[in-house]
């Protein structure tokens, strides 16, 4: 009868189901996957006339690049310089590594992904409360904050900073029963 307890205590305890983490994962390596393309495309522009190229799009697209909306926005793509170019680049290929990581070593529930995904999600916690308590508190006649591409953008924030709060919570909380020291 001992021996039947030691098999039983040596065997590997199987993971919990974790529907949240699994919904944590997805988000993780769909932002990754997103941010490694948006790398991969800065790179295939860099060298070329962002404007043109946006103009080519929209023709594309079957869209009026002659439309003001369109020329602000050729307007804002010709301020940009190579080394801006390369720098937006490298941060976003960065992160995007940085959120595939993650979402791999929380899919096989690796315990330091634990502290990644929530050291990653409570980086940009105090950057979207300032974002947010700056719009609120913005008088909109005289501070013209950037050019909004949303109606409600504050909505958009407020949402953004509840789920990365929920990480953070639900990581850090459930960290012992998802993530088992081996």
């Amino acid at each position: 009868m001992s021996d039947k307890k030691k098999s039983k205590k040596s065997t590997p305890a199987k993971p919990k189901a974790a529907p949240t983490l699994y919904f944590i994962v997805l988000l993780k390596l769909g932002k990754g996957t997103l941010l490694l393309l948006t790398a991969l495309g800065i790179f295939a522009l860099s060298g070329h006339d962002l404007s043109d190229a946006f103009d080519e799009f929209l023709r594309w697209v079957h869209l009026d690049p002659e439309q003001k909306f369109f020329q602000n926005i050729g307007v804002q793509l010709d301020k940009i310089t190579p080394a801006n170019l390369r720098a937006v680049e490298v941060g976003t290929l960065l992160y995007g590594l940085l959120l595939t990581g993650g979402g791999l070593g929380l899919a096989f529930r690796a315990h330091w992904a634990v502290w990644l995904a929530i050291g990653e999600s409570a980086f940009f916690i105090p950057v979207e409360i300032y974002e947010l308590a700056r719009r609120l508190s913005a008088d909109p006649i005289t501070v013209r904050p950037r050019p909004d591409m949303f109606h409600h953008p504050e909505l958009g924030l407020s949402i953004l900073l509840g789920v990365n709060i929920l990480i953070v919570f639900y990581l850090y909380k459930n960290r012992d029963r998802i993530f088992k020291h081996h």
